[in-house]
């Protein structure tokens, strides 16, 4: 059976800033099919869903969209304006069907009503109004307390993501573009989000450094590597295995152009006599051969993370008693604990609960509103915030790590210049002299990583390092973690990240922190056996307890006769609606106050009519 693209992209290719980020790029997006892009930061992930998006123009190639198909993008970064509400959020998208609908709602402040009963029959023959009521559903569902007037501004950024999140997936959309989606989110709309995009009708390609969503959701995996490009078929899991057998291919491939490379070079070594004119393409295919050498398999990764070992002290962090709250809201009370030498503990907690309030409490940040933090005198935190508020935007790359140390001790025998630590960790020289607030959200990133790690800390905090790091990176530092001798803290939302770096849980739930001296990954499946008994338990309760509920939900004498109302209401309603639909085409559309007064008198009709339609099949139900 042939299977048709709903997109086809051929010979693409974007330079930004003289840096080529791909070429010859060529590919297909099957229906249904769910692509993961994963790649070193700044190979050109996001680009690319720009490019497809629309929102820039390749240099080179042709991408091809199928006739009808709606396409809508997640940026990584939330952007709006500065006085955009939470339905201006929404009609900012790029998708089609938004935008038409958008068209409508425009058209009512002009006076031409012909127009605005052309885009009314167009609307509503395609369904699009229920893009908006989806995304206010979605709001709902990600549990994010707005209206429609809320201002984007004064939402937290988890919440602004989970709006962009919503927007994305409110049109369904033929292929939706997602870069970065789990930045910012908890881990329960994460799940929600996975569970979405399992829909088979569902066409996307997602951007994610989240193994998780690459292995469980992606049936495809692309990669980019130093403007080159790999598709693999199947899940993360299959990609790693297809990558280590490309890539030892490559290796041996690579030994054999070297040993050819020595006896061409050979030849080469010895005294030119009379050489001919068929000798000068054997020198040619030697210096190709000598190019070829210094090019390498793979992209080389970054080093190893490693930091000089700092004595602890008897006493590292105690917490007595600590509460605090926030906007008249308590996010935790009472809770005390002792951070004890080789902990790795897992921190988590819905969007809004108070994990970095937390963390800020417990490192000095912020003062608790009581109870007592404790700090042993030897101890040093390496706190890497999730607002990277350290991070000196105005300097220079080189002259940030400078300020730590002009020569900076790796370990007991190797000591590098602030220039060399920075080419070890990723920054070539080219960047030493960019400023900071130049470098790309995953670039600084990794350079605030860095400079929290330089400071030889005893203590590690980290809220949300996986944010804009790309996997190696991410891999680097679960090494990194795996040998650290002090206690470790992480919040994080990704629980592949989790699984690896942590043993034990913290869990802040409804004002309340709770230590389990387990795992995330057993901790979180526990959480799910316990809601599902607790929906057991509610399902099976003795039979006379249903029955008291079901005669308490009988019809009372005034709900019977609101039942009975209902029925003529509805019938009168539906009457009435019937007769504006019929005047449509006898008013005169060059009458605009008249046409308009009954499509506004149609449109409450209608709603007025779903409210009683909804309420009657309630009563019904417990009538009948």
């Amino acid at each position: 059976m042939n299977v048709m693209n709903i997109l086809s992209v051929e010979n693409l290719e974007k330079t930004v800033k003289d840096e080529p980020l791909f070429t010859s790029l060529t590919f297909g997006l099957e229906k249904g099919e769910k692509v993961g892009i994963v790649g070193k930061n700044g190979t050109g992930k996001s680009t690319l869903l720009k490019v497809l998006a629309g929102m820039m123009v390749p240099d080179e190639g042709n991408i091809s969209i199928k006739n009808g198909m709606d396409i809508s993008l997640q940026e990584q970064n939330v952007s709006f304006e500065d006085d955009d509400s939470v339905e201006d959020y929404l009609f900012a998208s790029r998708s089609e069907k938004v935008g038409k609908l958008k068209e409508y709602y425009d058209s009512l402040r002009e006076e031409n009503g012909k127009k605005q009963m052309a885009l009314f029959e167009e609307v509503e023959k395609k369904g699009l109004f229920e893009v908006e009521r989806r995304y206010y559903a979605l709001l709902t569902e990600f549990e994010v307390p707005v209206t429609k007037e809320t201002k984007v501004k004064q939402m937290s950024g988890g919440e602004q993501k989970k709006m962009a999140l919503a927007r994305a997936l409110a049109p369904e959309s033929d292929i939706i573009l997602l870069d970065e989606p789990t930045n910012h989110l908890d881990i329960k709309t994460i799940e929600k989000m996975e569970d979405m995009l399992r829909d088979e009708n569902i066409s996307a390609i997602i951007v994610t450094h989240d193994r998780h969503i690459l292995d469980s959701v992606c049936t495809t995996i692309f990669e980019l590597d130093r403007s080159s490009f790999y598709r693999h078929p199947g899940s993360y899991s299959s990609y790693l295995e297809r990558k280590a057998v490309r890539i030892e291919m490559a290796e041996k491939q690579k030994e054999r152009m070297e040993n050819v490379l020595r006896r061409e070079l050979k030849w080469l070594s010895r005294a030119p006599k009379a050489r001919t004119g068929k000798d000068k393409g054997r020198i040619e295919r030697a210096e190709e051969l000598k190019k070829a050498q210094n090019t390498p398999v793979t992209e080389k990764k970054i080093r190893e993370f490693s930091s000089e070992k700092r004595r602890l002290g008897k006493k590292i962090l105690e917490v007595e008693n600590i509460s605090k709250s926030y906007e008249n809201r308590e996010l935790f009370s009472s809770f005390s604990f002792i951070f004890e030498k080789n902990m790795k503990i897992a921190l988590v907690g819905d969007n809004g609960s108070g994990k970095s309030t937390f963390l800020d409490v417990i490192t000095g940040f912020t003062a608790p509103d009581s109870g007592r933090v404790d700090i042993g005198v030897n101890t040093v935190f390496g706190y890497y915030d999730q607002k990277s508020r350290l991070l000196n935007e105005n300097k220079s790359v080189l002259e940030y790590i400078s300020d730590i140390g002009e020569n900076i001790e790796l370990s007991a025998d190797e000591k590098v210049s602030a220039a060399r630590f920075l080419e070890l960790f990723g920054f070539p020289q080219a960047m030493h002299r960019a400023p900071i607030a130049l470098l790309s959200g995953g670039e600084k990133r990794r350079l605030y990583l860095i400079s929290r790690l330089v400071a030889n800390p005893n203590f590690l905090i980290l809220d949300e390092p996986t944010n804009d790091l790309d996997i190696d990176t991410m891999e680097a530092l679960e090494d990194y973690i795996s040998s650290f001798a002090g206690p470790v803290l992480i919040c994080s939302h990704d629980r592949t990240f989790l699984n690896i770096t942590t043993e034990t849980t913290l869990f802040i739930k409804d004002g309340k922190i709770s230590y389990h001296a387990i795992p995330y990954s057993v901790f979180a499946e526990e959480e799910r056996e316990r809601e599902r008994c607790e929906r057991r338990k509610e399902e099976q309760k003795p039979a006379e307890v249903k029955q008291k509920k079901e005669e308490k939900k009988k019809l009372s004498f005034k709900e019977m006769k609101e039942y009975e109302s209902l029925s003529v209401e509805i019938e009168i309603l539906e009457k009435e609606i019937s007769d504006i639909e019929a005047s449509f085409s006898t008013i005169d559309t060059r009458d605009y106050e008249k046409l308009l007064k009954a499509q506004n008198e149609y449109e409450e009709k209608n709603r007025i009519l779903e409210e009683k339609i909804e309420r009657y099949l309630e009563l019904d139900e417990r009538a009948n």
